[in-house]
């Protein structure tokens, strides 16, 4: 078995960027001032069957937007943290709330902000467009394009490490 398979036997929580993980990457502005942000529903689907799975969820986002606060409560993830830069403080205090260690995260990010929490848990993953400097201090990398199939890639790699992916499909059968 894989290494990033060994380490994902272990999480009992996955944490998520927004920008270049759950979505694009892009920003769209109108002219109000309001902003809007485009999810993938393969990614959603993902989520939700972690969930089910009894992984707790959680994001981490150092922007804030309603839409982000509209969609982490569509998925059912149960601990939402925006507006934060320093990612690894709002991690520990998680981990505190949740009685949890650094070796029971999956953490999944694009850039260099997410990059301390990304070095530090026990499953530690880039998408495949993260930036290069990401991605080479990453555990793994996705082969999906953040905000094209990259969370459910992720979280698929949870469930099969947990052997709870065919259950997760099952149910839909």
């Amino acid at each position: 078995m894989n290494e990033l398979m060994q380490r994902g036997k272990k999480i009992k929580l996955a944490v998520f960027d927004v920008d270049g993980v759950l979505t694009d990457g892009r920003l769209y502005f109108l002219e109000d001032g309001s902003e809007f942000k485009t999810f993938n529903t393969l990614d959603g689907q993902g989520i939700k069957m972690l969930i089910n799975s009894g992984v707790t969820t959680a994001i981490i986002s150092g922007r804030k937007t309603p839409v982000v606060e509209r969609r982490a409560k569509n998925l059912g993830i149960a601990h939402l943290y925006q507006g934060r830069e320093d990612k690894l403080v709002v991690l520990d205090e998680l981990l505190e709330q949740l009685n949890l260690s650094y070796e029971q995260v999956a953490y999944l990010g694009d850039d260099l902000p997410d990059l301390p929490v990304i070095r530090r848990v026990g499953l530690g993953m880039a998408v495949a467009n993260a930036a290069g400097f990401v991605r080479e201090h990453a555990d793994g990398v996705t082969q999906a394009r953040g905000g094209e199939g990259a969370a459910r890639e992720f979280c698929e790699l949870i469930l099969s490490a947990q052997g709870n992916l065919e259950a997760a499909h099952a149910a839909y059968l």
